[in-house]
């Protein structure tokens, strides 16, 4: 196999004409630019260049050998370049998993700043529910998983896999308009004994949160229909089919609904993001500290809209003026004049990471079909 620096060597005589000037431009002895050129036509078996008393001639071999070195060291420069922005975070590959109500809110607005300042890097986004993503990560096929976890329904974490939670999300109840609990501000769970519901069809456990839930509380739920997209499940109760739980990111068009806050400690969900701790993707660092201040403003507008008190029933998503979705804003909330200062933004604790083991199930479902939500 040719020697790449023998063939620099040679592409240098070329354009210098002399051994005293290549090795000036490589940065060698003299001799040491006579010894690469004479192996060169040793392992070639072939005279590469005509030896005159000032100068050397290239040979009809080492013209051609020379035109093939050019290339070389034009494929070189482009690899090195490309190593350059990989290894700078402005280019290469991002795989990324997420589970689908993260991907209205929470992963549009980290995309969004991530994305702009780099247009050359390509994200491949892989859609699932965390106990089909993590065995990914696992493995290597992806980079970084958004993820959520039910106090309910919690899921195995992997030794190779580090898990940091952001903030906790509510499940809020979904009534028809004319439902009799309509307009309370907060609903207990006990207090829907006997309603009929529109479920889900569970997590990796196939046991739903909502029957866990019940089955605390002494009763077990009347589901009349079940449905993992979320927009389905509220289009259903605004046609009068039933009630039913949505998390807060996974709300959509509420219009012909109510919604309430749940009064219940574990029916919620842990939002976060897990990854590899063996993993050296320079952009998966710069993603992370996107995702972290997503997750922020996220934390802080469910704080002020769900976790403070008081019925706040969310018309559908409305856009910020750089194009970000935004969560929605609570009707009938008084709007902040133009020109009256920055929006206040609660702060709350660095979030810590998870320590110690949870239940495994004992051999993982299906994988859930592309599309549907949790």
């Amino acid at each position: 196999m040719l020697n790449s620096a023998r063939l620099l060597v040679l592409l240098e005589i070329s354009r210098t004409g002399t051994i005293v000037a290549a090795a000036q431009a490589l940065h060698l002895s003299p001799s040491a630019i006579s010894h690469q050129l004479a192996r060169l036509e040793q392992e070639l078996g072939v005279a590469l260049v005509e030896r005159q008393p000032h100068s050397l001639r290239l040979t009809a071999a080492g013209v051609r050998l020379a035109e093939h070195a050019q290339a070389v060291a034009d494929l070189m420069a482009v690899a090195q370049d490309e190593l350059r922005a990989h290894s700078e975070g402005e280019a290469g590959v991002l795989r990324l998993g997420f589970f689908a109500s993260s991907g209205l809110e929470l992963l549009p607005r980290a995309l969004s700043g991530f994305a702009a300042v780099r247009p050359q890097v390509e994200l491949e986004l892989i859609l699932g529910q965390p106990h089909e993503l993590v065995p990914d990560l696992e493995a290597g096929r992806l980079d970084v998983a958004v993820v959520f976890e039910h106090p309910l329904d919690p899921w195995c974490r992997q030794a190779a896999v580090d898990v940091e939670m952001f903030f906790d999300e509510p499940q809020l109840v979904v009534l028809p308009l004319r439902h009799r609990l309509g307009r309370h501000e907060t609903v207990r769970l006990a207090a829907l004994e006997g309603e009929s519901w529109i479920g889900t069809h569970g997590g990796h456990t196939g046991e739903p949160v909502l029957e866990r839930a019940c089955a605390a509380e002494g009763f077990r739920p009347r589901v009349r229909c079940r449905s993992d997209h979320y927009q389905v499940t509220i289009n259903l109760a605004r046609a009068g089919m039933g009630i039913a739980l949505v998390p807060a990111l996974g709300l959509g068009d509420t219009a012909g609904v109510h919604v309430c806050r749940l009064d219940h400690p574990r029916l919620h969900r842990r939002i976060g993001v897990a990854t590899r701790s063996t993993n050296r993707n320079p952009l998966l660092r710069i993603f992370l500290a996107e995702l972290r201040s997503a997750a922020e403003e996220i934390r802080s507008l469910l704080e002020v809209q769900w976790w403070g008190g008081g019925r706040r029933a969310p018309p559908p998503h409305r856009t910020s003026e750089d194009g970000v979705p935004c969560l929605r804003q609570r009707s009938g909330a008084p709007r902040r004049p133009r020109g009256s200062g920055p929006r206040p933004v609660w702060h709350a604790p660095r979030p810590a990471r998870y320590s110690g083991p949870a239940p495994c199930p004992s051999a993982p479902p299906p994988r859930t079909p592309a599309g549907a939500c949790r």
